[in-house]
């Protein structure tokens, strides 16, 4: 079994505490992916697991297994790092068995391995080949063969495609997580710890998904469940391209929010959403995705000056100014009214299934019933 579990795990930096005592699980061949901002301490919590980091408090179990104080090596884990590390005085075939060939294993059986990883990662011609020779793709992938080769417990990715641009970041994608599944074919349970800041990455190849910020885990969940039913502000704000509208305002009654001088009708569906709610300053948060433009102005629509036009093909991102703030609603091209100029004023219609209601102090959905 390679399950993981992290138990009020802490980590200081003298005073600055950097991890704040999170609890995460990771199921045996789980693609789990860590995701947040720059500085939210995920690459830190990856480097605890590696134990490349000391930690301050709490425990690290692999297999139900204490790994607190055990060395890197001891912990049946592999990590590919972000500027992928090769030995770069050795061609590819010897970076690929170089931990077969530091343990002393036969020679047929590491021939037979490295055989094995280069026709699974597609780097049979690569082998005879220096790291100098390879394109950024190509390193990337000799380096996730090298780790694949140890067959560890647990794989651990550091932003391993931040250094690639963005046509072959999307392939990689699809190869990792390719590489995931024929594993699991195969019956190695192997499972994957990704670091990432970019939410596309973890959006598409993670099983689950783990949002931290500043040391602290937002939440754990599905991506299809992130984008729907966030747990919070931050959360709602940081999965999704192009990101949440948030407007703040009052719940009026049981189904109209009041923002921005203007009251929008919501319907009996979205107030059954919030039955026995009685937080009345709320922040009203819409994917622009969720915002339709209509024709004119009725109770279920809000009132605002178009301020920028973006023609994304089959997509139009319109920027509407709603009193201080600005919102994004992206719409369909072939709904999309070209007569609509900047400074016109438009009318935006919130679907209801997708407005969220959070509390304005705490940031916590209060609508999360869908």
């Amino acid at each position: 079994m390679a399950r993981l579990q992290l138990r009020n795990l802490e980590k200081d930096y003298g005073s600055f505490r950097a991890v704040h005592g999170i609890n995460l699980d990771v199921e045996d061949g789980e693609f789990m992916v860590l995701v947040g901002p720059s500085g939210c301490a995920k690459s830190t919590t990856l480097r605890m697991i590696a134990g490349l980091e000391r930690i301050t408090g709490g425990e690290i179990l692999i297999g139900g297994e204490l790994v607190n104080d055990k060395t890197p090596g001891d912990r049946g884990i592999s990590m590919v790092f972000q500027n992928y590390a090769l030995y770069p005085h050795m061609k590819v075939r010897k970076n690929l068995s170089f931990s077969m060939r530091l343990k002393r294993r036969p020679a047929t059986e590491i021939a037979e391995a490295t055989q094995h990883v280069s026709g699974l990662l597609e780097i049979d011609p690569l082998l005879d080949r220096l790291p100098k020779q390879l394109s950024g793709g190509q390193a990337q992938r000799v380096a996730v063969g090298r780790a694949l080769i140890k067959k560890p417990q647990v794989f651990l990715f550091d932003e391993p495609l931040s250094n690639l641009d963005a046509k072959l970041r999307a392939s990689m994608r699809v190869r990792i997580t390719d590489l995931h599944k024929r594993l699991k074919a195969e019956g190695q349970q192997a499972t994957v710890i990704y670091v990432t800041h970019d939410q596309t990455e973890a959006m598409t190849m993670g099983d689950r998904i783990c949002v931290m910020k500043d040391g602290h885990i937002m939440q754990v969940a599905d991506p299809v469940t992130l984008y729907n039913r966030p747990a919070n502000t931050f959360v709602a704000g940081f999965i999704g391209s192009p990101e949440m509208n948030f407007l703040d305002g009052e719940l009026v009654g049981e189904s109209s929010i009041r923002t921005a001088d203007q009251t929008v009708e919501l319907g009996e569906d979205f107030a059954s959403r919030l039955s026995g709610n009685s937080r009345r300053a709320v922040t009203l948060g819409i994917r622009p995705q969720h915002l339709r433009l209509a024709a004119a102005e009725t109770p279920a629509t809000l009132k605002g000056k178009l301020n920028h036009i973006e023609f994304m093909g089959h997509e139009v991102y319109l920027y509407v100014d709603i009193g201080p703030k600005r919102l994004i609603a992206v719409v369909p091209s072939a709904a999309y009214d070209r007569s609509a100029l900047r400074d016109d004023w438009v009318w935006l219609s919130p679907d209801p299934r997708g407005v969220h209601l959070f509390d304005r102090q705490t940031g916590e959905n209060i609508s999360l019933a869908v």
